[in-house]
């Protein structure tokens, strides 16, 4: 981003922002089902942590439960992004649920990881946050096995027998370098912890966090951060921007909550969008800082994201048995 004072009022935003292809194949997941079955399907959790997506689903027919004693014996559930434990799973077998699972493949990753270090005797240490679904999700795969390090100053209090074997797993919407600084104090204290197989957090995270460390690096006012509260990934895009440099950063869930306020003075804006944000929401944003005398904004693209998902299993099958019938 060029200095403000030689270029005047400035908006960039970020590319890639907004959607990755595990929340574009949740929210298809949803919307397919609702066309295939008809209304209600519900769904276990947020489907994705962004507002706008469960209320405009909500308004479809989909009914949110927090858990599944809340969906009717033999009902359709889908399983959020996030992902489920394996207690999940049976209670909604128990219950004759018929289930889809719209949990990443790249949380799913994380889950086969966590098994495959249990089997083997491995501790996990799984850096994340508590209550967050993906974390009790990755948790209930090896439950007595794995112990939660929610920061790098968490590792001081580890008390691990000598001669454990360890290993290190993370939720995949965290700060890389928060999750790095933490590797690097495990490894400091534990130096024979193994790595899992590939990173643990995820393409999208990691380039969404690139793309605002190179926006707010470059002489920024000011960096707008389209999300929800829940969703991780978007509070840790507010942080990244800090961190890399920018005077002042907030969340918003829509143009709606920017306060006017925080434009005194500011010349020089980025904007950029959580994982799970549709893009007309940033776009009500640009729109925003027009009708307050901003220029149109320029996209400042990092990197091109092609990655898509195949649809989950279950409702690929029923898709083809409709697309027969028909």
């Amino acid at each position: 981003m060029s200095s403000a004072t030689e270029q005047g009022k400035r908006v960039v935003v970020a590319a890639p922002r907004g959607y990755c292809a595990g929340v574009d194949r949740a929210v298809v997941t949803v919307e397919k089902a609702l066309d295939l079955y008809g209304p209600p399907v519900y769904v276990r959790k947020q489907i994705v942590h962004n507002k706008h997506v469960v209320e405009t689903l909500e308004a479809r027919g989909a009914i949110f439960v927090e858990e599944l004693d809340g969906v009717p014996e033999g009902a359709t559930v889908v399983f959020s992004a996030h992902g489920v434990s394996p207690a999940v799973h049976a209670e909604a077998a128990e219950r004759s649920l018929k289930t889809i699972d719209a949990t990443c493949p790249l949380v799913t990753k994380v889950h086969h990881e966590a098994k495959r270090f249990a089997s083997q005797g491995t501790q996990i240490l799984l850096i994340g946050h508590a209550g967050h679904e993906e974390v009790e999700g990755t948790m209930g795969e090896a439950p007595e096995q794995t112990t939660l390090v929610q920061t790098p100053d968490d590792v001081d209090s580890l008390e691990i027998p000598e001669g454990t074997n360890l290993a290190w797993l993370s939720q995949t919407t965290l700060s890389v370098d928060e999750t790095m600084e933490t590797v690097s104090r495990l490894r400091q204290k534990f130096p024979l912890l193994m790595d899992p197989p590939s990173d643990d957090i995820c393409y999208a995270t990691q380039n969404r966090q690139l793309a605002v460390k190179q926006i707010a690096g470059s002489g920024c006012d000011l960096m707008i951060v389209v999300g929800s509260q829940n969703s991780s990934n978007s509070v840790r895009l507010v942080e990244v921007a800090l961190d890399a440099g920018a005077k002042a950063s907030y969340r918003v869930d829509n143009a709606s909550e920017i306060d006017e306020a925080w434009l005194e003075g500011v010349e020089s804006v980025g904007v950029t969008s959580g994982a799970s944000v549709p893009d007309d929401l940033v776009q009500g944003v640009l729109d925003f800082l027009v009708s307050k005398g901003y220029p149109a904004a320029v996209e400042e693209r990092l990197t091109e994201e092609t990655l898509q998902f195949a649809l989950p299993p279950e409702l690929r099958k029923d898709l083809r048995k409709s697309a027969i019938n028909d």
